[in-house]
């Protein structure tokens, strides 16, 4: 793997844990507003 391709996959792996963690806060969000409106 050259150097090129490593900092590829770092970039990779750096925006796939970012997209991750947006994914665990949209659920958690979409969770809480579901509570909230079936409580209304």
């Amino acid at each position: 793997m050259n150097s090129d391709e490593r900092a590829e996959l770092l970039r990779l792996r750096k925006k796939n844990k970012e997209l991750r963690m947006e994914k665990e806060i949209l659920k958690k969000a979409s969770a809480l507003l579901l509570k909230e409106t079936k409580s209304v």
